[in-house]
């Protein structure tokens, strides 16, 4: 078995060439940090290709680099195949020659010659392999262009016999870039000469310091449209009516000579459940369509240096901006993303920060309410969640900054990548990726926490009963009087909220089984509009599911697991009294 170490700086399309070798499906983002650890996968049986994370260097001791430097000293790679950016040799050499230490065959991979060509550099590989003493192989891989060639080298083993080894000992980065200048003038037919790239233009615009914000947040609300009045709820409707009107009714009459209980298992239990949270998947798809064209385009990257000067408000650089975002689809990659942060202070308080994002398993709870206490205005309803899980964050990043975390603050280094158009094959398969998430949970965890509550509401000790008399409404009556200051202090509504803790998406699970029947028209007679928005507000803060509580505690710890569920908690039942309170009042 060979083993193969794939490294190279971040955003220079190493995750691309790592599925395209093994056939993996690993998502590749347009933007710094998406690799968090090392991946594995094989060319062929004989053949491993381990993914290591972008790195800049191996001397600055990230996280990243740890990782990285410990695989290679370990002894775990037979050859290093080192992915650079063809027109950016004079910045991702730096890695190059820091690798060639670890007395490695070295497959130098120049990818993105397409892009150099269009800058107008020319190369002359046979050269440059010579000048660093490595194996050069010139490609594009988001077009399979050189991948053959990269792919016959490696199965062939030719490269074994070499051994790329550093020469020269620089004692500063100096240096380092006066060798690989050196190298360079020797190596280029051509240079790029009074060059304004795409980028550069459009760059002109996007980060004018007037027009940045607007931009920024003008692009948020087209997503939000597209999602909620354009695309994703109508299509979410169409599914709802078909299941209410068709569906049922046609498996209704099926059952009807069945025993009841079997009935309502399959009809109240199984399809109320499962089938009050798929009609959703619509949503989901619409809405990560619009952040994946935004990740795939290059312009979150941008998203990230637009926001450094409000992040450092709560003591965080704008690399943190990133993880933040990733929590929009779920809190554990968001909380597990935080270790590409440089500093413990910043994994730590981004980690902390991560589950305050409002993650896609509480959309459906969002749109079930907006649609049925604010139809007119259900855009800007679920808009302002969103907004408010961001203020909310701000406000305590900025208190755990003069508290918890009085350290320096870390430097704001991160790439911002060529724009492109983003592909398609690669956004519907990060759209997929996170609607297959969506329905694994609804064919595994809603379906069981269905069944299970569908049970808890129609039996007690003495058998099947009545659902006011169930084991369920016994355990909703017990903790209850938690959030009768909140204006939802029934039964339903607090079971729904403690089963959301095993998945967020099992509050509405668990409120189609236990009221039946329509649930736009159920939530109407148990809620007011006032309380209904103070129970999204909780829905937001409140305790992260038992995953996300699982990733921080194998991340930073079980004390930090525990304060995160405390604090949230405590935050979110603070918050939604005084919304509700206020609002009250008000209205």
């Amino acid at each position: 078995m060979i083993t193969a170490a794939l490294l190279g700086n971040p955003n220079v399309g190493k995750t691309s060439l790592f599925n395209t070798l093994t056939g993996s499906n690993q998502y590749v983002g347009n933007w710094a940090g998406v690799t968090v650890d090392k991946k594995e996968g094989y060319l062929d049986p004989s053949l491993k290709i381990v993914d290591l994370p972008g790195i800049y260097a191996m001397d600055t001791f990230s996280n990243e680099e740890k990782v990285s430097r410990e695989f290679l000293v370990s002894g775990g790679a037979d050859v290093i195949i080192n992915i650079v950016d063809a027109s950016n040799l004079d910045r991702n050499l730096y890695l190059t020659t820091q690798l060639k230490s670890f007395n490695k065959p070295i497959i130098l991979v120049l990818n993105m010659i397409d892009v150099a060509d269009s800058k107008g550099i020319k190369i002359d590989y046979s050269l440059l392999s010579k000048e660093l003493n490595v194996t050069v192989i010139p490609i594009v891989a988001s077009k399979g262009i050189g991948i053959n060639n990269l792919k016959e080298m490696l199965i062939g083993g030719d490269f074994l016999s070499q051994r790329a080894e550093n020469e020269f000992q620089f004692q500063n980065e100096k240096e380092t870039y006066d060798y690989i200048n050196k190298v360079l003038n020797k190596c280029f037919i051509s240079k790029a000469k009074n060059y304004i790239s795409p980028t550069e233009k459009i760059d002109k615009i996007v980060l004018n310091k007037f027009l940045a914000y607007p931009i920024f947040f003008i692009t948020l609300a087209l997503i939000f449209k597209f999602t909620f009045s354009w695309v994703g709820q109508p299509l979410s409707d169409e599914l709802d009516m078909l299941l209410n009107s068709a569906l049922i009714p046609f498996l209704e009459n099926l059952l009807s000579s069945t025993s009841p209980w079997f009935k309502s298992l399959l009809l109240e239990g199984i399809l109320g459940g499962v089938g009050s949270v798929v009609v959703f998947l619509p949503v989901i798809m619409a809405l990560f369509l619009g952040i994946s064209i935004l990740e795939d385009s290059g312009y979150m990257a941008r998203a990230a240096f637009i926001m450094d000067k409000l992040m450092r408000k709560m003591g965080l650089s704008g690399k943190a901006f990133i993880p933040l975002v990733m929590s929009f689809g779920c809190s554990v990659p968001g909380i597990m993303s935080a270790r590409t942060l440089e500093s413990e202070k910043d994994r730590k308080l981004t980690a902390l920060l991560v589950p305050l994002m409002s993650c896609n398993a509480r959309l459906p709870i969002y749109v079930i309410f907006a649609s049925a206490f604010f139809p007119a205005n259900k855009t800007s309803v679920i808009m302002s969640l969103y907004f408010l899980g961001i203020i909310i964050s701000f406000i305590i990043g900025i208190l755990f900054k003069n508290t918890l975390f009085k350290k320096d603050e870390e430097p704001f280094i991160i790439e911002l990548p060529e724009y492109k158009l983003p592909e398609l094959k690669n956004v519907i398969l990060h759209t997929w990726d996170k609607g297959k998430g969506f329905l694994k949970k609804a064919g595994t965890i809603i379906f069981s926490m269905s069944v299970l509550i569908w049970f808890l509401s129609n039996f007690n000790i003495y058998g099947m009963t009545d659902i006011n008399n169930s084991m369920l409404a016994y355990i909703g009556n017990y903790i209850s009087i938690i959030f009768k200051p909140l204006g939802f202090g029934d039964w339903q509504s607090s079971v729904s909220l403690l089963t959301g803790l095993m998945a967020k998406e099992a509050v509405i699970g668990t409120m189609g089984v236990i009221y039946g029947g329509d649930l736009k028209i159920s939530l109407i007679h148990h809620f007011t509009p006032m309380s209904a928005y103070a129970f999204l507000v909780f829905v937001l803060l409140y305790t992260p599911c038992i995953s996300a509580v699982a990733a921080m505690k194998k991340e930073y710890g079980k004390n930090m697991a525990v304060f995160s569920v405390v604090y949230q908690f405590a935050l979110a039942w603070l918050i939604s009294f005084i919304v509700f309170r206020l609002g009250s009042m008000i209205f």
